[in-house]
């Protein structure tokens, strides 16, 4: 179904008679007329419990959200996403990612096809290389162990692994610490290099095509400074690759045998669980990357199976739909309460913002209503102090979502108790608020009152996770994966693609040989005055 006939569906109707008649509604309404309404409104998968009590919510706007869904046809693209249809029109390919994680003895088919041999002998090089520099037995050029690694990438190819770096500091190899080289700006990498020994470190260049920009202006630069040290032979030791372009891997210095490719029905911001995560299994380990593969696996198999009235990742897609759509809610922020989870909200923010930030349906109608939210968060406590105002007395619409552990992640486990109760009350504090009633029994004066207000019927969903594993980890990065193709299948439109990164390369590579005075393209006024007050400031 088109998302030109969206708004047409009985379903969608209904949802925006259900928001029409919202009226006076409030959380704190609803739960004084459904006492059991914090433990009905709840459903659980893999080590993870969603609360989406606090939330513009009744019966009927579930049953209508799940009528949509089906309506929308989810039910049969899901199936069509995981049999290997090419459900990525505009580049004609399978999306896959769920082969990933999937067992070897599973049969997942690309046009007649299993890939499920060549993504477990990928698998299996990982692991045996990755097991050869934990026990020494692949050095460095002048015979000594690589504990230091860096990891250039960009996008897709280096956000997935930092955040799961840092997602799983309890878990990480003794002795091994990892960098992220990303920015094409010289003083990320120069940042990176000024505290490292070249004798011991290795590089990872992650470039599926080995043309990526950024990617290889940083991994050219770092071959220089290892060269400058340690001499051209070197380069075999302390590069490796993740790549398919064989051809230049050799010509940058590479033994090919030393690349790890992955395919193109992966796109780069679901490919931290395929050779993108070499970086990660180097962290953690073999044995910790497979588990954080069956925390993928086990979400998959939830998403694919079961109801969707309790199904986690329809819960939240349908949720943000209803938001971003019936109720103009143009954000939405990712609260995890765990330090260690601090690169998660910009993570999110890629896979849900280059999934769903598209303008045209699958077949290049103009869409009528708005698709994917804004995405952006940060770690609780910290947020508290900051943007936490906006989300409590601001005038904006803010749907959140709130993760916590149960489980402390360090040794210092009372702490955990103050995090914890930071967390349940913000959600509480949200959805209720304080009155002007409650303030005056605090003896709070009436010139304040106005200002102390907190007018509460804020709507959050609380995610409540066991403890932060690699297990876990894979299960929530899959959860909002799927939360993504849920939301991506109402509005009809390509979830996979990523057309709109293209322009912007293409007009920086004209205008970079116009900086060097190499060419010279017409532009507009503002572009020309700003390229030339630069070259003057050069020269």
């Amino acid at each position: 179904m088109s998302a030109a006939k969206l708004q047409d569906s009985p379903a969608w109707q209904q949802l925006q008679k259900l928001c029409n008649d919202w009226g006076a509604t409030t959380i704190a309404k609803l739960f004084a007329a459904g006492p059991e309404r914090g433990s009905k409104m709840t459903a659980q998968a893999c080590g993870i419990y969603l609360d989406y009590s606090k939330n513009w919510l009744r019966e009927e706007t579930l049953v209508a959200l799940f009528d949509l869904a089906r309506e929308r046809g989810l039910e049969t693209r899901r199936a069509a996403m995981f049999t290997g249809e090419h459900i990525n029109s505009t580049e004609d390919r399978a999306v896959l990612h769920t082969a990933l994680r999937a067992p070897a003895s599973a049969k997942i088919c690309d046009q007649g096809a299993n890939v499920m041999p060549e993504v477990h002998a990928v698998l299996q090089r990982m692991m045996a290389f990755c097991d050869k520099v934990h026990q020494g037995e692949w050095l460095g050029a002048t015979g000594k162990p690589l504990r230091q690694i860096v990891n250039i990438g960009i996008g897709g190819s280096y956000l997935g692994p930092e955040m799961a770096y840092h997602a799983l500091r309890s878990q990480r190899i003794a002795g091994v610490r990892e960098h992220f080289v990303a920015n094409v700006d010289g003083a990320a990498l120069a940042a990176v290099l000024a505290d490292l020994d070249p004798a011991q470190t290795l590089f990872i260049v992650a470039s599926k095509t080995f043309t990526t920009l950024e990617t290889m202006t940083n991994a050219h630069a770092a071959r220089r400074w290892l060269v400058a040290a340690l001499g051209e032979q070197a380069v075999e030791r302390h590069f490796v690759a993740v790549s398919t372009n064989s051809e230049a891997v050799a010509a940058f210095g590479m033994n090919p045998e030393h690349s790890f490719g992955f395919w193109d029905w992966v796109g780069g911001r679901y490919s931290m669980d395929s050779a993108i995560g070499l970086a990660t299994m180097l962290a953690i380990g073999s044995a910790g990357f497979a588990e954080m593969l069956q925390g993928f696996h086990a979400m998959d198999e939830h998403f694919l199976h079961a109801e969707l009235e309790q199904n986690l990742p329809v819960l939240l897609g349908l949720i943000s739909v209803w938001y971003n759509n019936f109720w103009g809610a143009q954000s939405q922020a990712i609260l995890p309460y765990a330090h260690d989870l601090a690169r998660f909200p910009a993570y999110m923010q890629q896979l849900q913002m280059e999934s769903n930030g598209k303008r045209v349906d699958l077949s290049g109608t103009p869409l009528a209503v708005d698709s994917g939210p804004i995405i952006w968060g940060e770690p609780g406590t910290d947020g508290q102090h900051s943007f936490y105002q906006l989300l409590h007395q601001g005038t904006r619409l803010v749907p959140c979502d709130f993760l916590g552990f149960l489980a402390p992640m360090s040794a210092f486990a009372d702490q955990h108790d103050l995090l914890m109760a930071n967390l349940f009350a913000q959600s509480e504090a949200l959805a209720f608020g304080r009155s002007a009633e409650e303030l005056r029994s605090l003896g709070v004066t009436e010139a304040q009152i106005p200002h102390r207000v907190s007018p509460g019927n804020r709507p959050s969903n609380l995610l409540l996770v066991d403890a932060l594993t690699p297990f876990s980890l894979g299960a929530l990065v899959a959860l909002y994966e799927h939360s993504v193709f849920t939301q991506g299948v109402i509005w009809g439109i390509d979830s996979f693609d990523q057309w709109g990164v293209e322009l912007g390369k293409v007009l920086a590579a004209r205008v970079e040989s116009d900086l060097k005075g190499t060419t010279q393209h017409a532009h507009d006024s503002s572009t020309q005055a700003l390229i030339e007050r630069y070259r003057a400031s050069r020269s």
